[in-house]
């Protein structure tokens, strides 16, 4: 393994938040002497990433996200420590920086207002200095895959939202980018749409050897693109791993679903009454247990409940991502 690709420092990012009484009075005495209290956003990261790697970077909000992101693309300037993106200074060399990478943030767009997507892309074939093959290879595939066909030829004010962040995730990838910052490039979508970015996102990656870096609320969004996932609370990483040793290590409790036929009172088996939680029983002949697979595996489980009950339907739940991102913070605290 090589030198990264992206390497963070003791990172740190404050804020002056101006503090006023409310009320008209505390707007006039704000404008004579003004009274401010910082806010750590961002403290003390470290953060190492390598050439490809697909990363969800997440938290609540306010956890630092987006500011990391913005230290990171060179858009804001660190208070402390230090940021490395391939070999640069991403602050001080914002121009060097800019040309190797790619960014969607939210719904901010890249693409030029009133002029159609087709000429916005070729404006920014201009600025990227595209070579003419390679940009009509490029914008080929983008438009194959993420349908563009259709939207070509109209202005981007008159792209409904789910167009436009097609349009606006082609223009981030469209000079080939060594690494490509997403600040929550789904918010709002339907889910077809969503699943024809995500889709995007990692065959591009995987193709082109594309670093991606996305921070989203959307937790379908990390298992769909990434392959490791770092957990951000209050300025500071509490999680950094592989999504599937995430799950290995917080994914050992399940639960257990079974339904009785009707009119049948659910009978816990003596063996198994130190071994799990009754999480309700009685609604719709409804019984559910939770578990841990390490004490209990479902097979021997399931073999107890019938054994002692009669069974109409038993199906076993796998916990979601996000109960697994509770755990963290939960561990965190």
């Amino acid at each position: 393994m090589g030198r990264p690709i992206l390497e963070v420092r003791n990172l740190v990012k404050n804020y002056q938040i101006l503090e006023r009484e409310p009320g008209l009075k505390g707007a006039v005495k704000a404008l004579f002497k003004r009274t401010y209290r910082q806010k750590e956003a961002v403290r003390g990261i470290n953060l190492d990433i390598q050439a490809g790697e697909r990363v969800g970077y997440i938290g609540f909000n306010g956890a630092g996200k987006s500011t990391t992101i913005k230290m990171l693309a060179g858009v804001l300037k660190p208070d402390g420590g230090s940021v490395t993106v391939d070999g640069r200074d991403p602050h001080r060399e914002r121009i060097e920086n800019a040309k190797r990478i790619g960014a969607v943030f939210g719904q901010r767009t890249q693409l030029f207002w009133d002029i159609p997507v087709q000429e916005s892309f070729s404006l920014l074939k201009e600025i990227y200095q595209i070579e003419d093959a390679e940009y009509a290879e490029t914008l080929q595939l983008f438009t194959r895959e993420l349908e563009l066909q259709p939207l070509l030829d109209i202005p981007v004010r008159q792209l409904s939202l789910g167009q436009k962040m097609r349009c606006e995730l082609a223009a981030s990838f469209l000079h080939r980018p060594r690494i490509v910052y997403l600040d929550e490039p789904t918010i709002g979508l339907d889910i077809d749409i969503k699943e024809t970015i995500r889709a995007f996102i990692r065959e591009i990656s995987e193709e082109w050897g594309t670093t991606v870096i996305l921070t989203t609320h959307d937790l379908q969004d990390i298992e769909s693109v990434c392959d490791r996932v770092i957990v951000l609370d209050d300025g500071r990483i509490i999680y950094d791993d592989q999504i599937r040793t995430l799950k290995e290590t917080f994914s050992n409790e399940r639960t257990l679903e079974v339904t009785l036929e009707p009119h049948r009172l659910f009978v816990l088996p003596e063996t198994l009454k130190n071994r799990v939680q009754l999480l309700e029983s009685g609604a719709d002949d409804m019984t559910i247990l939770a578990f841990d697979q390490r004490q209990i595996t479902s097979g021997q489980l399931i073999r107890e409940i019938v054994s002692h009950n009669t069974i109409q339907d038993v199906s076993v739940v796998v916990p979601k991502m996000e109960s697994l991102i509770r755990k963290i913070y939960r561990k965190g605290a």
